[in-house]
């Protein structure tokens, strides 16, 4: 029983997408139509995605691209908005939960060893909010955007250009909070690199990560993508794959299950596209405050035709509570590995930090 509670703990989301489709499947029966549910293109970008950024990550790129920049910082400001920007603009390439989990352990032990512990939990919640931000400019930032891109028939530079206000204003507030760290010099020690890089498996895995932006861009067939990965990966890294995040795979599978189901219950349907209807990027921005952007994206979609108030929505809707993005989880577990008495604090100034730029994003959705 215990086990069970600690996978219901720590898989929340995937749990409760399961009991819907399963719930779902009593009133819609199974049937060979369920395959038609399945956006099999969104899956296997996901996760050959996953796939590749795991390989990046296991190689070190990440960490040592952030030594070779804190290398030209000095002082506890400019370190802090280094590690800020890396989590902003790394975001848009390589997923907003890859940064975090890249770069916030770094930022905690490179803080601790310039004996800065006290800037922790600002820099990780700036890192967070930052992350969350970074990632809506491109369809890759994260899942649902890939998952959304796919659905509004849009090229790439449209949907770039409806997040750039967004993002420059998010850029804009991440800054603006930064001259709050000191000008004090602080000590800085480079994290421990024990093996040389793997030319070959990063050329491979750089290769790999063009094909995914020409796929995400229609221009290489996904199939050929999802071949071309697994084959690359079972031949020069078969590890990479015990590190892919299977359960945001099975999440997906489990909320297309259970929209499709809903589809085919004809009062159920009409009274959720008479509520989302017009009202798409406030209904989606709630939603995530409840039940997370990724699966809120999923279970909307279904319902309305308007997909560009949903990207805004989902996206601006990953600020706000803890849970509103599933990447923001992950910066509060590394929190708490460090040292759970400071979690408390943390969990405030998050809150407090992400509902101001939350009002401040939606005050700019009302404009624009």
């Amino acid at each position: 029983m215990s086990k069970i509670k600690a996978f219901v703990k720590k898989e929340t989301v995937l749990t409760v997408s399961g009991i819907l489709a399963v719930i779902s499947m009593f009133i819609v029966p199974p049937s060979a139509g369920y395959i038609e549910y399945i956006d099999f293109r969104t899956l296997s970008l996901l996760f050959c995605l996953m796939t590749v950024m795991a390989g990046f990550s296991g190689l070190g790129i990440f960490s040592r691209l952030a030594d070779a920049l804190l290398r030209l910082t000095g002082t506890v400001r400019n370190i802090a908005i280094v590690l800020i920007l890396l989590c902003f603009f790394s975001s848009m390439l390589f997923t907003n939960d890859v940064a975090l989990i890249t770069f916030v352990p770094f930022t905690i032990e490179t803080l601790d060893r310039a004996g800065r512990k006290k800037d922790i939990i600002l820099t990780v919640v700036l890192q967070t909010a930052a992350a969350n931000l970074g990632s809506m400019l491109t369809p890759i930032g994260n899942p649902q955007n890939l998952y959304l891109y796919g659905l509004a028939n849009i090229n790439m530079t449209e949907f770039i250009s409806l997040m750039l206000p967004y993002t420059l204003l998010s850029l804009v507030m991440v800054l603006v909070i930064c001259p709050v760290f000191p000008r004090t010099r602080a000590r800085y020690s480079p994290a421990r690199q024990t093996d040389a890089p793997d030319t070959l498996r990063t050329s491979v895995y750089i290769c790999l990560f063009a094909l995914s932006l020409l796929t995400v861009a229609h221009v290489l067939d996904y199939k050929i993508l999802l071949v071309t990965v697994l084959t690359a990966a079972l031949l020069t890294d078969r590890r990479v794959f015990l590190r892919v995040d299977y359960s945001l795979l099975i999440t997906f599978v489990f909320f297309f299950v259970f929209i499709g189901n809903i589809g085919n219950i004809g009062a159920f349907y009409a009274w959720m596209k008479s509520v989302i209807g017009g009202r798409e990027m406030a209904v989606a921005i709630l939603a995530s405050q409840c039940m997370s952007n990724v699966p809120a994206a999923v279970l909307l979609s279904g319902f309305t035709d308007n997909i560009k108030a949903l990207i805004v929505g989902t996206n601006l809707g990953g600020l706000g509570t803890l849970i509103a993005s599933m990447a923001s989880l992950i910066s509060f577990k590394y929190i708490a590995v460090y040292d759970n008495k400071i979690k408390g604090g943390y969990f405030v100034l998050f809150t407090v930090i992400n509902a101001a730029m939350l009002a401040a994003l939606c005050i700019m959705s009302a404009i624009i």
